[in-house]
């Protein structure tokens, strides 16, 4: 657990509004200020301060914050250009429009933090936790992302040209129209992520995983699909692609195909274009012939409305089975969080407000029991907003603590 100086340093703060996280967050929907008009904090070491819930478009340039608590904070717009954010944790944190170039986030926690339209070009992310973070129209260009885990993140309409994400986990992501243009993606896991429009031209896929992806309009023009995996991804079309993928639906367009190419049992041969003028022309098909291929149209469709349905089911099972691990994993995650806590105040032998303990320790068994009952991956969200509330009073606890002296 995180310790904190016993004193704020009132001088660096006197000007900023002080508002709860509460309504932090509903500040942090109004427009960005001008980047960097808040407090000026270029260069400092913050690792052993108390932030306030507030910080829009502060000047953390170069800021040493390895370490720092900020979840929920409003850092919208804020300048943390090459900032030192190493295993920080920025959950729930706001940081749209916030200036993150260059910037180490490497193993920091930045579950559900929102970076919408932020810039984050050449950031370090590696080993980064991003599980339902959102970058839509964000700058990820020579972002470095390795092993990063971003389970259903939102990176719609991001730019990744150049990124780095070997071995990163981009389950069920949000992808449309991003642009993953020359991006590394060696290994890396995309299952069920959706990646219609996507653009990963000159793309290192090589042994990537594409399970379930939607991929409907993704544009692979000299990609390297080389041992890449597409096992029941929909609409792949690798026109222009290198390399051998695997694991290909039977209506895949391979990497060898023409753009014009038609599917040969498409192809039709008209009786003017192929058969000479003497031909006699048969006779019409006779009523037990039309009879049978009736019939075997008829059985052809039911096999093929069971076979949509039962794959349906499984992409369904598969779907739960991922959105239940990424919640399960939350909730596990929340719970080492008041166990962390509750350590620390039983070592300084100090009391958190009881009102905001009981209502985290609430919060943990309402997500739990969310998880129990939930039956679809929309009934999961029951468990995410649980863990969202405790979170909320988790950091009451420790303003509280932190402003009475009893958090050191």
């Amino acid at each position: 657990m995180r310790r904190f100086a016993p004193l704020f340093v009132a001088a660096l703060f006197l000007s900023l509004p002080f508002l709860p996280v509460g309504a932090a967050a509903a500040h942090a929907a109004a427009a960005p200020c001008k980047p960097g008009s808040g407090v000026k904090l270029r260069g400092k070491d913050l690792t052993s301060a108390a932030l306030p819930p507030v910080m829009r478009c502060a000047d953390l340039t170069g800021a040493k914050l390895d370490g720092v608590d900020l979840t929920g904070k409003d850092l919208t717009g804020a300048v943390l250009h090459k900032a030192s954010l190493k295993e920080a944790d920025l959950g729930q944190a706001h940081l749209d429009y916030a200036d993150l170039r260059g910037a180490d986030l490497t193993e920091a926690d930045m579950g559900q933090m929102r970076a919408k339209r932020a810039n984050l070009r050449g950031a370090v992310l590696a080993d980064a936790d991003a599980v339902q973070a959102e970058f839509p129209h964000s700058d990820l260009t020579g972002a470095v992302l390795t092993r990063a885990v971003l389970t259903q993140a939102d990176l719609t309409d991001a730019r990744l040209v150049d990124a780095d994400l070997k071995d990163a986990t981009l389950g069920q992501i949000k992808g449309r129209k991003a642009d993953f243009t020359r991006a590394k993606l060696g290994e890396a896991k995309l299952g069920q992520a959706h990646l219609e429009h996507a653009v990963l031209k000159d793309a290192d896929l090589s042994e990537a995983e594409f399970t379930q992806a939607e991929l409907d309009g993704a544009d692979f023009h000299g990609a390297n699909v080389d041992k890449a995996s597409f096992t029941q991804a929909d609409d792949v079309d690798l026109t222009g692609a290198r390399g051998t993928p695997v694991n290909l639906p039977d209506d895949a367009v391979t990497p060898g195909a023409a753009a014009g190419d038609e599917p040969a049992a498409e192809r039709t041969t008209t009786w003017e274009q192929d058969v000479p003028g003497n031909a006699v022309r048969p006779k019409g098909p006779s009523p037990a012939l039309i009879l049978v291929i009736v019939s075997g149209l008829g059985l052809s469709l039911t096999l093929i409305l069971w076979g949509v349905a039962h794959r349906r089911k499984e992409r369904f099972v598969a779907e739960m089975a991922v959105a239940r691990h990424a919640a399960e994993e939350d909730v596990t995650r929340f719970g080492e969080e008041i166990d962390a806590l509750d350590f620390e105040m039983k070592i300084n032998q100090v009391s958190g407000p009881a009102y905001e303990w009981r209502a985290a320790l609430d919060a943990y068994e309402a997500a739990k029991q969310a998880l129990n009952v939930a039956q679809t991956p929309y009934d999961l969200r029951a468990a995410a907003t649980a863990v969202a509330r405790g979170r909320h009073a988790l950091h009451e606890v420790r303003s509280r603590l932190s402003a009475t002296g009893g958090h050191h």
